[in-house]
C-alpha cells in the first residue's frame, strides 16, 4: 500500500506522520521545543510559522533556514498558498497584517492597506494586547479572502496585491450581532467554493455566515453558536461540516453537518469522545478523501468523507496547531 504523509505544526516542533496499513505513525520530528503555530507544504518547500517569524525547509524538514525577510510583523497566525498560482504564499499576522511572497518565502511584501484599516478601525483581540489578527485565507483564482479577528472579512481581486473590506463587513470591531445582511466582525476562518469566486463562508463568534455575492451580503446560519472552523464540500456547496461550541468560555464543542446549505443541521460526531466541555474544533483540513479536525487542545482527528466516523490520529502526538499534506 502506498504511504501518505502529513506534516504537523505542534508546540514541540514540526512532526511528520506516515500512514502504513491504515494507521498513522510518527516518521520524523524537527525543531523540537519550538512552538510552530502554522505550516504549509507545496512544491517541495515547507514553510513553518512561529511567534518570531517564518522558517523554510527544502529537504523535507531535515534542515531549516530563516525565511522572514520583509516581515515587519513576526508573529505569524496563518500560512496559506494560492493553489491556482505557483509561488503565491500568504502570511497572516498578529497584530493584523497580510504579507505576500512570490518566491516560496524568500521575500515577503507587506500589504499596507491592511494596516491602514487596522489602525483606522482600532481592531483588537480579547485575549491579547495586539490590534487584531489575520487568521485565515480562502482562494478562488485571483480572488482571495482573509478572516480578521476582530475586524471582519477582507477581499482581494488581484491575487493579493491589494485589499479592501467586503461590502458586507463594516470593519467595526465589536461583539454585537450585526443587522442583516452584514457579517459578524469576529471572524475566525473563511472558506470559498470552486463553483464561484462569489461563494464565501465565514465561521464567526456568532455562528456561520454565507455569502453568494462575494461578501456584499450575508446570511447567518447556526446563529448563537461560537464557531472557528467550517468545511465546505468541493463538490457540493450545500454540504457543510461545522465545529460549533456553546461559547469561548464554556466550549462544549461538537461537530455537525448540513446538506442544505446551513438551513438544517444534524449531529456528525460519531466516534468522538463527547461531551467536550473544554474542547472544540479549531481547524478543518481536507487531504484527498479524508477530513482532518484539529481541536483547541491540540488533538488531531480524521474521518473518511463517505461516512463520518472520527478517529484520533497519532495518540502520541500532542499540541497540534495545524496540519498539511506532504508529498
Amino acid at each position: 500500500m502506498q504511504s501518505k504523509e502529513l506534516i504537523l505544526a505542534t508546540n514541540d516542533g514540526v512532526v511528520k506522520l506516515r500512514r502504513r496499513n491504515g494507521h498513522w505513525g510518527q516518521s520524523g520530528q524537527s525543531t523540537p521545543g519550538q512552538e510552530i503555530r502554522t505550516i504549509m507544504a507545496r512544491e517541495g518547500v515547507i514553510l513553518a510559522g512561529t511567534k518570531d517569524g517564518i522558517f523554510r525547509s527544502d529537504d523535507g524538514g531535515e534542515s531549516w533556514d530563516d525565511a522572514s525577510s520583509g516581515l515587519a510583523i513576526r508573529h505569524i497566525r496563518w500560512l496559506a498558498f494560492n493553489p491556482a498560482i505557483s509561488d503565491s504564499e500568504f502570511a497572516g499576522t498578529e497584530p493584523a497584517g497580510i504579507f505576500v511572497s512570490g518566491d516560496g518565502g524568500g521575500q515577503w511584501n507587506d500589504r499596507p492597506e491592511v494596516a491602514e484599516l487596522r489602525d483606522r478601525f482600532n481592531w483588537f483581540l480579547p485575549y491579547s494586547p495586539e490590534a487584531g489578527c489575520v487568521r485565515g485565507f480562502a482562494f478562488h483564482g485571483d480572488r482571495v479572502y482573509a478572516a480578521v479577528e476582530v475586524g471582519g472579512v477582507l477581499r482581494s481581486d488581484d491575487a493579493g496585491a491589494t485589499w479592501r473590506l467586503v461590502k458586507g463587513s463594516t470593519g467595526e470591531p465589536n461583539f454585537d450581532i450585526p443587522p442583516a445582511p452584514l457579517v459578524h466582525p469576529d471572524v475566525h476562518s473563511v472558506e470559498t467554493h470552486p463553483s464561484s469566486p462569489d461563494a464565501v463562508f465565514a465561521a464567526t463568534a456568532e455562528g456561520l455566515y454565507r455569502s453568494s455575492d462575494g461578501g456584499d451580503t450575508w446570511r447567518a446560519s447556526h446563529a448563537g453558536s461560537y464557531c472557528r472552523a467550517v468545511w465546505v464540500d468541493p463538490g457540493d456547496s450545500a454540504h457543510l461540516i461545522l465545529g460549533p461550541a456553546q461559547s469561548v468560555a464554556r466550549k462544549h464543542g461538537r461537530i455537525e453537518e448540513s446538506r442544505d446549505g446551513g438551513t438544517t443541521w444534524t449531529d456528525a460526531s460519531e466516534g468522538l469522545d463527547l461531551p467536550w466541555p473544554d474542547r472544540m474544533v479549531e481547524r478543518f483540513a481536507q487531504v484527498d478523501g479524508t477530513l482532518f479536525a484539529v481541536t483547541s487542545d491540540g488533538r488531531l482527528y480524521e474521518t473518511a468523507l463517505e461516512r463520518i466516523n472520527w478517529q484520533r490520529v497519532g495518540d502520541d502526538t500532542h499540541y497540534v496547531n495545524a496540519v498539511s499534506a506532504f508529498n
